[in-house]
């Protein structure tokens, strides 16, 4: 690999990212010292707010702290790296030989074991489940807050599974209902947008589903023949594994299915062999193609 000196705009954002984690370990840090050692954090410090447990009358125990910072930051990370590990096994076409140590190698190891076990078709079967289940859990995220806007419970859920709630401190009389009243429009307004938006996903589930009934009617209707004479002519999709049918290319000039490569791309926006970035509109319909 040629080697060459670096000029300034690499080592500006190169330095500007370093900043960046930098700043943001260094709060996150902060914030977990102070809920495990009983004091309030900066932003809690600014509006006068003080955690309780659900007595209301003690601060939480270290016990309830320590299952807070656990709720709070390592269970989403975990979760989330999890599911592309799975994500990940599931679309390898062969397990890596590498052995050097990683985090979470036993875990990953274990998963390989488990999906070598599973035939392709399960596999197949498996990977838009797990596209469903990370985004079910966007999904939870955005009820939570429509919710927490409603009823100004808890902010954020690891909070409620470790039971910890807030108190305000000095200022005890009542709010402004206008301010209230704003809050619970918006998440009325949450909650609407989120219905919209799990209509639409369902019904784009839906009319996928219909696309591939018909194209599998419309086979089975075609002599088969001319079913082995067409394959042998024609190259296969290698997302579908089957004939290419209604042609189409991406911006690289890989050739897919039309319903295949747009259901790709509802989840990745990359060439499923290279992959090349890019955006769906780009995609290329191919009339009259042999």
């Amino acid at each position: 690999m040629p080697l060459g000196p670096a000029n300034q705009p690499q080592l500006i954002r190169s330095s500007q990212k370093d900043e960046y984690y930098q700043t943001n370990l260094t709060n996150n840090a902060n914030e977990l010292f102070h809920t495990l050692a009983g004091y309030q954090t900066l932003g809690e410090e600014y509006v006068s707010i003080i955690q309780v447990d659900p007595s209301k009358r003690r601060i939480p125990s270290r016990m309830r702290r320590t299952a807070l910072i656990f709720f709070h930051t390592f269970v989403p990370y975990l979760l989330d790296k999890v599911l592309i590990c799975i994500e990940n096994e599931l679309e390898a076409e062969a397990p890596p030989t590498s052995r050097t140590w990683r985090p979470l190698s036993h875990v990953r190891l274990w998963m390989q074991r488990a999906v070598g076990m599973l035939t392709e078709s399960q596999r197949k079967a498996l990977v838009p489940l797990v596209f469903a289940l990370q985004q079910g859990i966007t999904l939870l995220y955005r009820l939570h807050v429509a919710l927490f806007y409603i009823t100004g419970g808890f902010y954020h859920i690891g909070k409620r599974a470790a039971g910890v709630s807030y108190l305000r401190v000095g200022n005890v009389s009542g709010d402004d209902p206008r301010i209230s009243n704003s809050y619970r429009l918006l998440g009325a307004l949450s909650l609407l947008q989120l219905g919209i938006t799990l209509t639409l996903q369902f019904n784009n589930l839906r009319q996928t589903q219909r696309a591939r009934h018909e194209w599998k009617q419309h086979r089975n209707l075609i002599p088969s023949h001319q079913v082995s004479q067409s394959s042998s002519r024609s190259s296969r999709c290698i997302l579908c594994l089957e004939e290419r049918r209604n042609t189409s290319s991406t911006p690289c000039g890989h050739l897919f299915c039309w319903e295949c490569i747009t259901e790709w791309c509802n989840t990745k926006t990359e060439c499923p062999l290279c992959r090349e970035k890019f955006q769906p509109h780009r995609l290329v319909f191919l009339r009259n193609y042999n």
